[in-house]
């Protein structure tokens, strides 16, 4: 557990993967409450640039940086744009990459930033704290764009009827609150029933998971830090991310398949045809993904639904965008 009472995924199993050594720049792409950086920075004598785009992290970094004799800094920014930020800092690449690619625990409990229903709290779920917010969306959006969203972020079976009530409620009083939100979703599609030994999922779960992505641009945000990790790492370096549900999971497997040459390249004029691509720019030691032990999930339940792939990077030139 850090010192913000945030316990880390994976944690043993992401130091082991990352593999720190002497003299390593390590970057840690989602700082949150420092978790991954304490235990790298304790593991070896290297250094580690922290980056993330929410201010309170940031301010939590500051003060966390100073017990580690300068080999920690905060860089405040999108992990999508890694590349730039740490050659800004001065480096030119990087020995390792870790990604935990979730909400923090601090964004979840603060119901002033309006991520979850178990709180009260103004319908906001911004990451960086500006551009357009969940009740913006909410408020604004056309119902078929709503539907959309609710259905392919957070595949929810009910989400044109949801995004039918939210539309005709808000003609009446706009939404402001997670409560108004979370209560009209429930009122909609009702509870599920309760499965013995089964905990009871809230209903409004997978619409607020889907705005929150929406919102933050969480897989542009993925994609774009896969591909600037690829240009960042040196030969040999390791990109280590854990995610915590399938749409996440589903990028960071396929981006891994590509790179590493697992998926073959069609020719768009010869359908049918298998040619050869591009040098990969990942080796995969292990194809499959590390799921946390039986012991942790019991420890701490964020964790039953990690997922855990690490690549290592050749010596290829990174490819601009894909394979085309």
């Amino acid at each position: 557990m850090t010192a913000f009472g945030h316990i880390p995924v994976m944690l043993d199993e992401v130091v082991v993967a990352v593999a720190p050594e002497a003299g390593d720049v390590i970057v840690d792409g989602t700082f949150g409450a420092g978790g991954y950086s304490r235990a790298i920075l304790e593991a070896a004598d290297c250094r580690v640039y922290g980056i993330d785009r929410d201010p309170d992290a940031v301010k939590r970094a500051e003060a966390f940086g100073a017990g580690f004799d300068g080999r920690f800094r905060i860089l405040e920014g999108c992990f999508g744009d890694m590349d730039a930020l740490v050659r800004e800092a001065g480096e030119g690449s990087a020995d390792a990459v870790v990604l935990d690619i979730g909400v923090s625990s601090f964004q979840l409990d603060e119901a002033e930033r309006g991520f979850s229903f178990r709180e009260d709290g103004p319908l906001d779920m911004r990451m960086a704290k500006a551009g357009e917010s969940a009740a913006d969306v909410v408020n604004t959006y056309e119902a078929g764009e709503l539907a959309d969203i609710i259905y392919q972020y957070g595949e929810e079976r009910m989400s044109r009827r949801i995004a039918a009530a939210i539309v005709a409620a808000r003609a009446e009083k706009p939404f402001t609150r997670t409560s108004e939100l979370a209560n009209l979703v429930e009122r909609v599609i009702g509870r599920p029933p309760v499965r013995p030994g089964k905990k009871a999922t809230h209903p409004a779960t997978r619409t607020f998971q889907a705005l929150r992505i929406h919102v933050n641009d969480e897989l542009g945000e993925l994609t774009r830090g896969l591909e600037g990790a690829e240009k960042l790492l040196a030969e040999g370096g390791r990109l280590v991310v854990v995610t915590f549900h399938s749409l996440e999971d589903r990028i960071v497997k396929e981006f891994m398949a590509e790179r590493s040459g697992r998926v073959p390249s069609g020719s768009r004029h010869l359908p049918g045809a298998i040619v050869k691509g591009p040098a990969p720019t990942f080796r995969l030691d292990r194809k499959s993904a590390v799921k946390p032990t039986d012991a942790e999930c019991a420890r701490n339940p964020r964790a039953r639904s990690a997922k855990l792939r690490v690549a290592v990077r050749t010596d290829a030139p990174a490819l601009a965008g894909g394979r085309g």
